[in-house]
C-alpha cells in the first residue's frame, strides 16, 4: 500500500523537482494540474508504459486524493517509491499553489 503525503510537505518535494504523475482523466489534466506533472489516467494506468525514474519517490495526486491512492498503490505494485498526494489538484489549488492549463506538462 503506498504512503500518503499532505499538501504542504509535497509543496516542498515539488519544489525540489519532484516526479508527479496526475492519474485524472485528459479532460480535467488540461483544466489545471500541478506544473510538470505526468498524464497517466487511472483508467489506464495499469496497461500503460510509464518511465518513472530510478531511485526517486513518485508523486500521484488527482483531483482530491482518492484515485491517487489507487494509482499509488498500482505504481507501488509495479515496484516504485510512491505517495499519494492527499488533498490533490484541488487543494493544492485552493492553497494559491501554481496550476497551468493545457496538455502540456507545463514549466515549473
Amino acid at each position: 500500500m503506498a504512503r500518503e503525503i499532505d499538501l504542504d510537505t509535497f509543496a516542498g518535494e515539488w519544489a525540489d523537482g519532484a516526479f508527479v504523475v496526475d492519474v485524472r482523466e485528459p479532460d480535467e489534466y488540461r483544466e489545471a494540474h500541478v506544473p510538470g506533472a505526468v498524464l497517466a489516467p487511472l483508467s489506464t494506468l495499469a496497461g500503460a508504459y510509464l518511465a518513472l525514474p530510478e531511485g526517486r519517490p513518485v508523486y500521484v495526486i488527482c483531483a482530491s486524493g482518492n484515485r491517487s491512492k489507487a494509482g499509488a498503490d498500482v505504481l507501488t505494485n509495479a515496484g516504485a517509491d510512491t505517495y499519494s498526494v492527499a488533498g490533490g489538484t484541488r487543494g493544492w489549488a485552493r492553497a494559491g499553489r501554481p496550476v497551468v492549463t493545457g496538455d502540456a506538462p507545463g514549466a515549473r
